[in-house]
């Protein structure tokens, strides 16, 4: 007579066996037309849905196209105050991405979980402490991102005005001056580069490090000789990334640096600055060299194996 755990096993082994055989007589009544349908539907629907997202975009290009030509473009490049405003937002976004960088790869180390190692779960009241201050942390990266672009400049405007940020005006002169334009991008494509960064430590096994550790190496020289080296997708990715984010900032820069021609005045604040004034045609043809600026983002970050939001190809 066969045991109770034998018997157990004979019946899970026959029901196996049954699911087996009616996947196997699913898959043949397909085959052969039981059952049969036709998958186009469902992707027409889902097409025709994301389509009318597509179809704005190209409509909304083609329409800025559509509206200038070579000459307005040729006439706006030749504007001294144009000129000024491309050469101030290329060396302008150039730094904020360069900051963003420096600040972004340690910071995305220390949020990913292989810079944490998961500190909450050993129990001991520091490692608890440091897990409370990263996800604080973690939570705070986000605010500029989630924040009305106006608010991110007001509160700008109003650090510089307390005892601190006057100390510090005493001797640079801050608020609407170059200084502020670069402050007010790197305030928010900052975040970005942060959230890049994590994501790429992420995705990086910790294997390498651990390996070059037991070989002798401290914590510091396994993230300089190994992590940086395998994350550099992601590092030109965050870069490009808050790059184009620098380059549209519009809302911080008009509070906290204002709109001044020849002084402060950037692409955004001049497209802001020409329809003020009346100059549709001027003001689109700024817009389409920003969006060929955009485009030229893109095809980086997809060359350099990334993606614009984030998720970065693996090292």
């Amino acid at each position: 007579m066969r045991s109770a755990q034998e018997a157990d096993g004979y019946k899970y082994e026959q029901s196996g066996t049954q699911i087996t055989q009616m996947t196997q007589i699913f898959a043949d009544q397909r085959k052969t037309g039981i059952w049969a349908r036709s998958d186009a539907p469902f992707f027409v629907a889902l097409g025709v849905i994301g389509a009318t997202y597509v179809f704005l975009i190209v409509a909304m290009l083609g329409a800025d196209v559509a509206y200038t030509s070579v000459g307005d473009m040729g006439r706006a490049l030749e504007s001294e105050q144009i000129r000024f405003a491309i050469k101030l937002s290329l060396i302008s976004c150039t730094v904020t991405a360069v900051l963003s960088v420096i600040v972004g790869v340690p910071l995305g180390y220390l949020l990913s979980s292989r810079g944490a190692i998961e500190a909450g779960e050993r129990g001991g009241a520091l490692e608890k402490v440091l897990w409370f201050l990263r996800v604080g942390a973690d939570a705070i990266v986000d605010i500029p991102i989630v924040l009305p672009p106006l608010v991110i400049g007001l509160s700008l405007l109003i650090l510089f005005q307390t005892a601190p940020g006057r100390w510090v005006q005493h001797y640079v002169t801050v608020s609407y001056a170059i200084p502020a334009v670069i402050i007010a991008q790197f305030s928010v494509a900052c975040a970005f580069a942060v959230r890049t960064m994590r994501v790429t430590f992420d995705q990086i096994s910790p294997r390498s490090e651990q390996v070059a550790m037991t070989l002798g190496c401290t914590r510091g020289q396994a993230f300089w000789r190994v992590a940086i080296p395998e994350a550099w997708h992601g590092i030109i990715t965050a870069g490009t990334i808050a790059w184009a984010r620098a380059m549209g900032e519009f809302g911080p820069i008009l509070v906290f640096a204002g709109a001044t021609r020849m002084r402060t005045e950037v692409l955004p604040t001049t497209v802001f600055l020409e329809l003020s004034v009346g100059k549709l045609e001027s003001a689109v043809a700024v817009s389409l060299i920003m969006v060929v600026a955009a485009m030229v983002v893109l095809l980086i970050v997809r060359l350099a194996g990334g993606d614009p939001l984030g998720r970065v190809a693996r090292a």
